[in-house]
């Protein structure tokens, strides 16, 4: 591998406790020479995280230390690695004029990003897709269904590629199947390819590229890349750019999923 450019870190408040300098070093070792780290960004003001623990975002108040961290880090490892600062931002429905503007704010200082769907809205409440198996299945009672689940989730995912989030917006779209995740155990009725294919088809409309995630692959319920194989081969036909991220949580998970796929993007990307 050449780079891994979805990477968690300490400040993410559900990661590991390893330091920078693990997954810089462990990065080293495995021959990269580039690495984003794209820390979940913090959560818009007013919005009520439902997982449990309330810590799929960063706390705010740690942003700058992020950010000066990584600088630091920049520029001592400037000759062994090229190391980018960068975020993974949640679209989060209802809460687009928030993001715009926490993004205005911040942009300046990211060399990477990732816009992604984790949370989906019923009603007034909104819901985190992959927090847990079970989690997700009380999601598909309340929604009504698994297929009502994995139909809002495109669904929001559609609005997040169209959405208006100003010149600091991210370009690169997120684990388009992440609502795959548990699909081993609790797999949809109907098919939804044609919604994937669709929003390829937005993603090139817009010029993004495309999160290439190998984490899919080592989750047990589902056994496959963020995207799989036949939509990775459709983004390639459409021209559409991939970019690998292990979305590793710790220094250890650095490259996970890459030996999974195609051959056709790993021969252009050693």
């Amino acid at each position: 591998m050449k780079s891994d450019r979805h990477v968690h870190t300490s400040f993410c408040p559900h990661g590991s406790t390893d330091t920078f300098d693990d997954y810089i070093k462990r990065g080293i070792e495995l021959g990269l020479k580039e690495i984003t780290f794209t820390e979940h960004a913090p959560l818009p003001p007013g919005f009520q995280d439902p997982t449990p623990e309330k810590d799929s975002g960063m706390d705010p108040t740690l942003l700058l230390d992020y950010f000066q961290e990584l600088h630091v880090l920049k520029e001592h490892y400037k000759d062994k690695i090229l190391i980018k600062r960068g975020l993974e931002v949640d679209f989060i429905e209802g809460f687009e004029k928030e993001t715009k503007e926490f993004l205005n704010e911040v942009g300046e200082f990211l060399d990477d990003s990732i816009l992604s769907v984790h949370f989906i809205k019923q009603e007034q409440n909104w819901h985190c897709i992959d927090f847990s198996d079970a989690t997700f299945r009380s999601i598909a009672t309340e929604l009504g269904s698994i297929d009502a689940v994995y139909a809002k989730y495109y669904d929001t995912l559609e609005k997040s590629i169209r959405a208006d989030l100003g010149i600091y917006k991210p370009k690169r779209i997120g684990h388009i199947t992440l609502v795959h995740k548990f699909q081993h155990r609790y797999p949809p009725e109907n098919n939804f390819d044609d919604r994937v294919y669709r929003v390829l088809g937005l993603i090139k409309e817009q010029g993004y590229s495309l999160d290439y995630n190998g984490a899919g692959f080592v989750k047990p319920l589902c056994g496959e890349p963020y995207p799989p194989e036949r939509f990775a081969r459709r983004a390639m036909d459409l021209g559409i750019p991939l970019v690998y991220g292990s979305d590793a949580h710790q220094a250890k998970d650095l490259g996970q999923g890459f030996e999974s796929l195609i051959p056709e993007f790993k021969g252009s990307f050693k």
